[in-house]
């Protein structure tokens, strides 16, 4: 008997865990993009925040996904740490529909449920209704999961060593210790309440003991985000920090709740038929309580978070470590997604770092800023950007990937090796005014004036790129326009220069600085041109053109 239900015990945790991935996985494939997009925009207000959180999570029925995907938010610096209270406080919110799910006792339609999502993965030719086929696979297998759990557990209730043990859940710290350390084992705050739930099914545990145990479920989901802050900046880190706060200042509080009034009596007296339910109600109430509770203190929040991780300077994590602390939350949604975002946010600062030197190397050529030393410090930190973001990209393409997210990376590529070489040709025209200052050379006023054409055009073309890696709209037309317009503005400001030089108003050595500076002017722009391009493919091509870029 007691292998039996050992076996039994393990076949139901096995499918309950693999329904929740599949669940997970599909929802990557479908709606990991949209996601995405979702938590960035909508947070800036803390009830739409909370909304935004729950709903999602509802969804994906997993709050550790949608922390994991806020901190890498944050960490690329898409979401700002307040935003970020917000979406923790709803997906704290949110992963309670779980427990309300398998409350609701749906378990007789479990088999027809996933009978129809199998029919869907197999028969049906369109990948996306596949993905939808999968999620609903996935419920139905997870709910089977649940079923068996619950009956090996029917025979446990006799077990006199057993019931020894769940009574012992009765004192606060153990049950805590218990419920944490176990969710953090299986890094799923759904499947150790299913399991809790599937005790309380079985009737080998009380509430009176559950709550204990089901309130440090609430702080061991935790470690996904600690797992997933690992590598990350400061402002992740805290993300994390605030997240174990909001479920340690709830424990505290229902714990002392529980122990000083009959809480857990009148949650039982709800439904004190189906434990299963108190169980689910009043992980409800834990969550939505804290929440309402906490949601004035928001802001306080963040600074107790930055003082208790204060600012503190950082050292560049390899392709290695950051991919390692990626995969460290690899089960749940959002990793394609989060190394995206990531990468993103890199890309941005690469590019800005770019545009600061486009600026200040005309403005050396032009006599408006001294010394070379800050402009060749940032080249240097250019060429390590194009090294490191091209093997973490590489590292991400092993992943299984949506034809969408293999053109968004294809497409990285592209961005940061233009960015590289912009900032190549901005080197060089700060290596121009150089020797221009060495040798006290100059330029005639027209060439002067000329310059500043270029300088003031370029730095339009560096404001639209700037622009797209925040995420506004890739104005292409502009850019397409730009880069003609340099184009057409080197050949006629080298004719002007030949007719310059026939009437002796420039000297030999300036007219070959010169020149070559329209060079390097001239190839900026089609680098501005291919960034614009790649900005564009990643933000508008439909999915049949991201598909047969994926083949390609």
């Amino acid at each position: 008997m007691g292998i039996e239900v050992i076996l039994s015990l393990l076949g139901g945790l096995a499918l309950f865990m693999y329904g929740m991935q599949m669940m997970s996985n599909n929802l990557e494939a479908v709606a990991g993009n949209r996601m995405k997009q979702i938590l960035e925009r909508l947070t800036a207000n803390r009830f739409l925040g909370v909304l935004v959180g729950a709903g999602i999570t509802a969804l994906i029925q997993s709050s550790s996904a949608t922390t994991v995907m806020t901190v890498g938010f944050v960490n690329s610096g898409l979401m700002t740490l307040k935003q970020a209270v917000w979406i923790i406080m709803g997906a704290n919110v949110g992963t309670t529909i779980t427990g309300q799910l398998i409350a609701l006792d749906i378990g007789a339609l479990a088999p027809l449920i996933a009978f129809v999502g199998v029919m869907l993965l197999i028969f049906v030719k369109s990948k996306k209704v596949q993905h939808v086929g999968g999620i609903v696979a996935g419920i139905g297998v997870l709910f089977i999961g649940m079923g068996m759990m619950s009956d090996a557990m029917v025979p446990l209730r006799d077990n006199e060593a057993f019931i020894h043990l769940m009574t012992k859940f009765s004192n606060p710290v153990i049950g805590i210790l218990a419920g944490a350390v176990f969710t953090a084992i299986i890094q799923s705050s759904s499947a150790s309440v299913g399991i809790l739930q599937a005790l309380a099914m079985g009737g080998v545990i009380g509430l009176h003991s559950a709550v204990f145990v089901l309130f440090g479920q609430n702080i061991g989901t935790c470690i996904t985000a600690l797992l997933a802050s690992v590598g990350t900046n400061r402002n992740a880190k805290r993300t994390t920090m605030i997240h174990l706060m909001f479920n340690v200042i709830g424990t505290v509080l229902f714990v002392s709740l529980c122990l000083v009034t009959p809480f857990t009596d009148w949650m039982i007296a709800l439904t004190p038929d189906n434990p299963v339910a108190q169980i689910a109600n009043v992980h409800t109430v834990f969550n939505l309580t804290t929440t309402l509770l906490l949601l004035p203190f928001g802001s306080l929040l963040v600074k107790l978070a930055v003082k208790l991780l204060p600012d503190r300077e950082t050292q560049v994590m390899d392709a290695d470590q950051w991919f390692e602390g990626l995969m460290a939350s690899k089960h749940v949604l959002g990793v394609s997604t989060l190394a995206i975002a990531q990468i993103s946010g890199e890309i941005r600062q690469m590019l800005e770092t770019a545009a600061h030197n486009v600026g200040d190397s005309f403005q050396a050529v032009e006599g408006r800023q001294s010394g070379i030393e800050e402009i060749e410090a940032r080249e240097d930190e250019l060429d390590l950007w194009n090294v490191r973001l091209s093997q973490k990209i590489s590292k991400v393409l092993v992943l299984d990937q949506t034809p969408r997210d293999i053109l968004t990376l294809n497409n990285m590529f592209s961005i940061i090796g233009n960015i590289e070489r912009i900032g190549d040709h901005a080197m060089n025209l700060a290596e121009y005014a150089q020797t221009i200052k060495e040798k006290n050379l100059g330029f005639s006023d027209t060439a002067r004036d000329e310059i500043k054409t270029m300088e003031g055009i370029c730095g339009e073309a560096m404001d639209i790129l700037l622009a797209a890696s925040r995420g506004e709209h890739i104005d292409l037309a502009r850019a397409e326009e730009l880069e003609q317009t340099m184009d057409d503005t080197t050949v006629q400001f080298r004719q002007n220069q030949i007719a310059r030089m026939r009437v002796g108003h420039c000297n030999v050595e300036s007219s070959i600085l010169y020149s070559e500076m329209l060079t390097d002017y001239e190839r900026i722009g089609d680098h501005v041109l291919n960034i614009a391009q790649a900005f564009a493919a990643i933000e508008g091509a439909p999915v049949e053109e991201t598909a047969a870029a994926a083949q390609a």
